[in-house]
């Protein structure tokens, strides 16, 4: 990863080799399982392997495509692109693609498989809402998981959820192709079944920690590369405050993209360790805040 001024956050990393590890530890039972059933290593892989890069290599144009946004010029949107320029520069990082989705929610996401093909999205929601430091917040926010390379590593984890689906519906289908007179056979496919069910579950819990992380990450981030936490913190208090007020139908349209957003479409709960929490992709705003605030204190911003 070349190195830019967000710096290394060792938190992240550490947190996204203990999921990824995890992950493939169950992989590595569920495959186990499979290849006690008879059912061909090589196809599973290659349905894998096929599934992950498609959805790795067309992420940008798939997520740019969901939203209706469209790559802008600095001829065409001449302050938003200065104000890139400028964080870039502070970054001392290479400058994304910048996009507008004519949308009223306001939000901001980063996709894109490599950093030269990675695009920064605002929508016009989101800039009308917001001063200039609020929104230098917001794209440091989306600089910081560029740089990291976050929606690479997301988009790999993210897979796993659908690989589980994929190794289940593998396992069904090998066990009822079995010789059903064979008194092992039902036995065989429920026990399938379970353990297929437990890697979903576990890799669902995981892959949501890791997600609820890098957005912390990438506010700490922004907050030391602008120097002006509080200006996030308010975008966010904004942002999630007028959430409540955008139509249903509206904050559908921004499902597809909820997860690598800058505030989710739908809120999952406040925070606290119960059920929603953990299932929930972003951190609470109670604990954002919280996190900008002491950063805020040992910046000694004013």
């Amino acid at each position: 990863m070349a190195r830019t001024r967000f710096g290394i956050d060792r938190g992240l990393t550490a947190r996204m080799f203990a999921t990824m590890f995890g992950l493939g530890l169950l992989y590595v039972v569920l495959g186990g399982v499979l290849l006690a059933l008879g059912i061909s290593a090589i196809f599973v892989l290659v349905i894998m392997g096929a599934l992950l890069f498609g959805q790795w290599w067309f992420s940008d144009s798939l997520a740019l495509s969901a939203m209706r946004a469209h790559a802008v010029s600095p001829e065409q949107a001449p302050q938003l692109h200065a104000l890139v320029d400028r964080l870039c520069a502070m970054a001392d990082m290479e400058k994304p693609r910048i996009a507008i989705a004519d949308t009223d929610v306001p939000n901001a996401f980063a996709t894109g498989r490599t950093p030269k093909r990675s695009v920064v999205v605002v929508t016009t929601g989101l800039l009308r809402r917001l001063d200039r430091d609020e929104l230098e917040g917001v794209v440091a926010h989306e600089l910081s998981h560029v740089a990291h390379r976050d929606v690479l590593v997301m988009s790999i984890a993210s897979f796993t959820a659908i690989l589980a689906g994929f190794l289940v519906r593998s396992a069904m289908w090998g066990s009822m192709m079995r010789d059903r007179r064979d008194q092992n056979t039902v036995m065989v496919f429920f026990a399938v079944m379970v353990v297929s069910i437990l890697v979903y579950a576990v890799s669902y819990v995981l892959i949501r920690a890791l997600s609820r992380y890098r957005e912390l990450g990438a506010d700490r981030g922004a907050a030391y590369v602008t120097g002006r936490p509080s200006a996030l913190a308010r975008a966010l208090q904004k942002i999630s405050g007028d959430m409540a007020a955008i139509p249903t139908q509206d904050l559908r349209r921004m499902e597809p993209v909820s997860s690598f957003a800058l505030v989710p479409a739908f809120s999952r709960g406040r925070g606290g360790m119960g059920l929603e929490s953990l299932m929930s992709t972003h951190p609470s705003l109670e604990k954002r805040l919280e996190q900008l605030a002491k950063i805020s204190a040992e910046l000694g911003e004013r």
